[in-house]
């Protein structure tokens, strides 16, 4: 699967406390896009997601669970990312939570479908951020979270998260040029072709998720901007 990861350049993602038709998930589900992460932070619920699963499921395109609550783990999807989150100032999210995941469920996880994400939270204003209770990193930190994220952890993904604002492409590129296996994820305050192709730049992924909400005619656009 990994292999098969290399080849993705964009994900929308789709937060299970919100509303979307049948038929905007439809045109996401067959945009082209490479991938479908279902995720957020606030008001999480199984309900939620089982709903978002069950009609994500009519198409074929590849289905991924965020983990941010384990009340809301349920089988059915493709794959699982498990984030890890860097730059918090509590070892809580960085470790006790996988710790106790690992505690629950490690006699059913399959770890063929399971891939750690090396998160990092770039916006003081997002909610993640404070949920997490991160700490607002400079360059030399976060390139060197990226570094940590390949050559300690020997993680599949570093995953820079701007939350709702657009973030700052030349950092990106900077986070790209420590990264050789890893591959770089980006997320945050993309609304428009231009700035797909910007951050696609440098990420090997981008991750389009809350201009679904704002203006979906051109959230959609950004698949074609960066295949």
């Amino acid at each position: 699967m990994y292999k098969e990861m290399n080849e993705w350049k964009h994900i929308f993602k789709l937060d299970p406390a919100k509303e979307i038709t049948d038929e905007n998930l439809e045109k996401l589900c067959e945009s082209g896009t490479d991938a479908i992460i279902v995720g957020g932070t606030d008001n999480i619920t199984l309900d939620g997601v089982l709903d978002l699963l069950s009609r994500i499921r009519r198409f074929t395109v590849p289905c991924i669970l965020e983990i941010s609550d384990m009340d809301a783990i349920t089988p059915g999807f493709d794959f699982y990312f498990v984030p890890m989150v860097m730059n918090s100032t509590e070892k809580k999210w960085m470790m006790d939570i996988q710790h106790q995941a690992i505690k629950n469920y490690k006699d059913i996880m399959n770890w063929d479908e399971i891939f750690v994400e090396g998160y990092c939270i770039l916006n003081e204003e997002a909610k993640a951020f404070r949920k997490t209770n991160c700490e607002l990193p400079d360059t030399d930190d976060v390139t060197a979270y990226a570094f940590m994220v390949e050559h300690m952890f020997h993680l599949p993904i570093f995953y820079l998260e701007y939350s709702g604002t657009y973030g700052d492409a030349q950092l990106v590129r900077q986070v790209k040029n420590e990264l050789n296996n890893t591959l770089l994820f980006y997320g945050g305050g993309i609304e428009n072709s231009q700035q797909a192709v910007e951050m696609k730049e440098h990420a090997d992924v981008i991750i389009v998720g809350n201009s679904i909400y704002t203006d979906f005619k051109n959230a959609l656009k950004t698949v074609k901007a960066v295949k």
